[in-house]
């Protein structure tokens, strides 16, 4: 019965744009935080890009949270609207974190593995947008789903081997000398991994949507 009344009652549609609008800042996020990793004049301008982004995302998160306290009926469980939008803030939040200590640090080169973790972070990006653009339909678009969120846990996996082989590089590169550099280093590579498990986080989220709808 409350399935069938969930049916001809109309749905908040908006939320759907929204987890769209969101999942395309962490996109432009992501993009800009491989800029910054490329080094060089210009990363003031993409680490700008990065807050201004941020600040948007907030903004987002907080219209998600006031239609979920708003909506009698939502397109599914309103734990998980919360937790979905709520991973995909912590992720562009991380990016933000990690571009602020690039910044206090005054960092403006940067460890091959580490400009390969900024790429992958994209690619992950871009992947989970794709997923989010097919949330309006979860059912029918199961497989795709499923198949994104397992592409952004490889990804994750691949983010941790550079994290790792970055992290021996560095140490090697600095044992017998200053350790500020590696203890710089380090701090770096640690939020760029903390980056990718938030974007797992979120595919994570997707995954347990399409457990709980199909």
């Amino acid at each position: 019965m409350l399935g069938w009344f969930r049916n001809v009652m109309p749905k908040e549609d908006r939320f759907f744009d929204l987890f769209m609008q969101h999942a395309l800042i962490v996109v432009a996020g992501a993009e800009a935080l491989q800029g910054v990793l490329r080094g060089g004049e210009d990363v003031p301008l993409y680490a700008q890009v990065v807050f201004d982004r941020e600040n948007d995302a907030d903004a987002i998160t907080r219209d998600v949270m006031t239609a979920v306290r708003r909506s009698f009926i939502t397109p599914f469980d309103r734990s998980d609207i919360q937790s979905l939008i709520q991973s995909l803030d912590d992720a562009i939040d991380q990016m933000k974190k990690t571009v602020k200590s690039i910044a206090l640090f005054e960092v403006t080169e940067f460890d091959p593995m580490m400009a390969a973790m900024g790429d992958a972070i994209a690619e992950a990006a871009r992947l989970t947008a794709q997923a989010v653009s097919l949330l309006n339909k979860v059912g029918s678009n199961a497989a795709k789903l499923s198949a994104l969120a397992e592409q952004v846990t490889h990804i994750e996996g691949r983010a941790d081997d550079l994290h790792e082989e970055g992290l021996k590089a560095l140490f090697m590169a600095h044992r017998d000398g200053n350790a500020m550099p590696y203890v710089i280093g380090a701090e770096i590579y640690g939020n760029l991994e903390r980056v990718m498990d938030r974007l797992e986080d979120v595919a994570n989220e997707i995954s347990a949507i399409v457990v709980e709808n199909v």
